[in-house]
């Protein structure tokens, strides 16, 4: 177009004032599926999987649990997520700007039901192993922006670009379906719920700080939270703790579409380092994990058939890197936010096993250059740690 202009006989290239319309990126939905790369095929390259995860005890309990204490993984019947796109699983096994759209449910880190364990690595494919016929596990891909069903999604009803404003709606939905589910027992059937929101409220927060404030997400996050509480009998929730999102900014390539991230995330990738915007930022997200810890820590959300626990397994990760001290790219999507299946499959079996680890004691990731070495529930106490920090005194 630049050319163009310079060239055209018709126009005064230097005083003539330009009007340019541009309307781009259907086509790229449109022909995604002629793209070389089935969107249910999963690309060894870079993808490592820990091979036969195997428990002394796999089997559930000898009758239905009555509380939340004593539920074991192969007790969970039903699991389902909610979130934004890193729960969709946007770009997770995208190997061009084209595929950049398509939502990966089937291979996300906490929902995603594409084959078995020794295919994908996700929450879901690992409580497979010890309860094959769960229910809610994601089995097909989406696109973003285009009507979903249940048929494709499953039980991850996450929903690319949410905020924590959106969290309630989803909460509800949730809820709603859960009720009116065949296939599941509502009154009887032990749920997982796995939650990760937060991060666009921080990628957005520069364009409106009232609507993206600590106050909030907290708010947003206690009435959701409170919801669920008050109608799902026998519910496990899963809070995953939103992670420091500074680093980043170092995932940078001289690519078309890594230039996706200042597009998703411009209040923390276009700031200047070491600048007022930048220093708000990073206290900003500081802050929601902070407040996040002091609301679910205590002893609101937690009652004989209900629980809430924070998984705080990525709250301080660091960036994975080749032993050059550089960023590994094969962990990241190609518009350098998004994880790929490599980072997928690291954020499942960190989350698994933080569910096996009690309060005080659940480790947090230092990076994800080391892959993450599964845990089995220990043999002394075989049940998805629920009780809540502030009564973490009283006896189990």
């Amino acid at each position: 177009m630049i050319d163009t202009f310079k060239n055209y006989s018709a126009m005064n290239f230097k005083e003539d004032w330009k009007l340019v319309t541009v309307l781009i990126g259907i086509n790229y939905i449109c022909d995604y599926c002629k793209n070389k790369v089935d969107p249910h095929t999963i690309r060894a390259s870079g993808v490592y999987h820990q091979r036969a995860f195997q428990c002394a005890d796999m089997s559930p309990s000898s009758s239905v649990p009555t509380s939340v204490e004593l539920v074991k993984a192969a007790d969970i019947k039903v699991i389902a997520a909610l979130g934004d796109s890193l729960t969709t699983g946007v770009a997770a096994n995208a190997s061009s700007f084209a595929q950049v759209p398509i939502e990966y449910r089937q291979l996300s880190w906490s929902i995603g039901g594409q084959g078995t364990y020794d295919d994908v690595i996700t929450l879901a494919n690992i409580v497979k192993l010890f309860n094959p016929n769960v229910t809610g596990p994601s089995p097909t891909f989406s696109i973003t922006g285009k009507p979903t069903t249940l048929s494709q999604t499953g039980l991850n009803l996450a929903v690319t670009g949410a905020n924590s404003g959106d969290f309630p709606v989803q909460a509800r939905n949730l809820i709603d379906t859960l009720k009116n589910y065949s296939a599941i027992n509502f009154t009887d059937d032990w749920k997982l719920v796995t939650v990760l929101i937060g991060s666009n409220d921080i990628c957005d927060y520069c364009k409106n700080k009232t609507l993206y404030s600590v106050d909030n997400f907290i708010s947003n996050i206690n009435q959701s939270l409170h919801m669920m509480m008050d109608e799902v009998p026998r519910l496990i929730v899963n809070v995953v703790q939103m992670f420091t999102m500074e680093p980043l900014r170092q995932v940078q390539k001289p690519t078309e579409a890594c230039q996706l991230q200042k597009v998703f995330c411009s209040c923390l990738a276009l700031p200047a380092e070491n600048s007022t915007d930048l220093t708000e930022i990073v206290a900003l997200n500081r802050e929601f994990q902070t407040k996040l810890e002091e609301l679910l820590n205590s002893s609101t959300f937690f009652k004989n058939d209900f629980a809430v626990v924070l998984q705080p397994y990525l709250s301080s990760t660091d960036l994975p890197k080749l032993p050059n001290g550089t960023v590994d790219f094969s962990y990241f999507a190609p518009d350098c936010f998004h994880f790929s299946v490599k980072g997928h499959e690291e954020m499942a079996k960190g989350l698994w096993n933080n569910m096996f680890q009690q309060d005080g004691e659940k480790v947090q990731l230092a990076n994800l250059t080391t892959s993450v070495t599964l845990i089995c529930p220990p043999t002394d106490h075989p049940y998805i740690r629920t009780r809540p920090r502030a009564l973490s005194s009283a006896a189990p």
